[in-house]
């Protein structure tokens, strides 16, 4: 049974219980309508990866970028009821938009990845806007695949698959709160944190490592000898970031289980005072496909994001709950750093 949309609320029920974010910070459905995302911010967009393309190139690394897709570009037919174009998915007219540019090199389609396997075990969780772990493993061989670095073949074989009861993002604005039955998305793994920030020190500190969004910054090394040798920087937001939330599943926990030395900036700006300290070999951002809508500041970096989200979190007040996950709020707004999905 499936709810008539109301455009009072973030959240639609959909076939079998399946939520989606629908409004919130970023206006998701408005992104699939006409005009959705404007012609000129595409065209903006456009710039920047061929500029992010070229400036790596020139620091010796190579520059992908990924947009995780919602769940509304991957299963609309699941979404019975609620009008809307899944033609209109702004990660498709992005791709378009990159059609002849330099910065074609450095796409990667996840959206079309992960159209192509729905008839697979499901690739999100039912009520969260993030993958399980079969949707972040689609992803990471997906990226990896065009960074030409083979695959972990024995992940499956590591993974904690515990049973657990959980409400994700989505499920928790209802009251009471929708569950679902989940697995765990934990692996046995090699790869060990050798560096985070004040920001996500103090935030463990207190209980709430959850919370640690914008401006957080870890890095992993792996001395495993099955690890591929080079160095990668992860510009990323919640579906990246710098731990799993059993069961969601995060990309930095993969990358670094393949990679010997993984660095993780939570914000989708690039620090090129960063990378030209690092100089790694690859450089991702990921960035949630409904973030598209605004474009991230230049110039960033990143021990300032972390020192206003930290203002914020831990000198001022409006702390999050320690049970709510990471952000719908663009990872480029410092202003939004620790809101919840509205």
């Amino acid at each position: 049974m499936t709810s008539a949309p109301d455009p009072a609320t973030d959240v639609y029920e959909g076939r079998d219980g399946w939520l989606f974010l629908i409004h919130g910070n970023n206006r998701v459905l408005e992104q699939y309508g006409r005009p959705g995302v404007s012609r000129a911010t595409l065209w903006r967009w456009r710039r920047m990866i061929e500029t992010r393309v070229r400036r790596c190139a020139r620091l010796g690394a190579t520059y992908f970028h990924a947009l995780a897709p919602e769940k509304l570009t991957v299963y609309p037919e699941w979404a019975e009821g609620l009008g809307f174009d899944p033609a209109r998915a702004p990660a498709l007219r992005l791709a378009r938009w990159l059609t002849a540019s330099p910065g074609a090199r450095a796409w990667i389609d996840l959206a079309g990845a992960f159209r192509a396997q729905t008839g697979g075990p499901p690739l999100y969780l039912r009520t969260d806007t993030h993958w399980t772990f079969e949707g972040c493993a689609l992803a990471y061989r997906t990226i990896l695949s065009r960074m030409g670095v083979p695959p972990r073949d024995d992940l499956k074989a590591r993974r904690d698959q515990s049973a657990l009861s959980f409400s994700g993002d989505l499920g928790r604005k209802f009251t009471p709160h929708r569950l679902e039955a989940a697995e765990g998305t934990g692996i046995a793994s090699q790869a060990r944190r050798i560096h985070a920030n004040s920001l996500l020190l103090d935030m463990e500190a207190i209980g709430r490592s959850g919370d640690a969004h914008l401006g957080t910054h870890a890095v992993f090394r792996n001395d495993d000898p099955e690890a591929d040798p080079r160095r990668l920087v992860i510009f990323g937001d919640s579906y990246a970031q710098h731990t799993a939330h059993s069961p969601v599943a995060t990309l930095t926990a993969l990358f670094a289980d393949r990679f010997r030395e993984v660095h993780f900036l939570w914000s989708t700006g690039i620090d090129w005072h960063y990378l030209e300290q690092v100089r790694p070999d690859f450089v991702l951002c990921e960035m949630a496909e409904r973030f598209i809508i605004d474009l991230p500041p230049q110039g960033i970096r990143i021990e300032r994001l972390a020192e206003l989200a930290r203002e914020r979190k831990i000198m001022g007040a409006d702390l999050p709950s320690p049970a709510r996950l990471p952000p719908d709020a663009p990872a480029s707004a410092p202003a939004t750093a620790g809101a919840a999905p509205r």
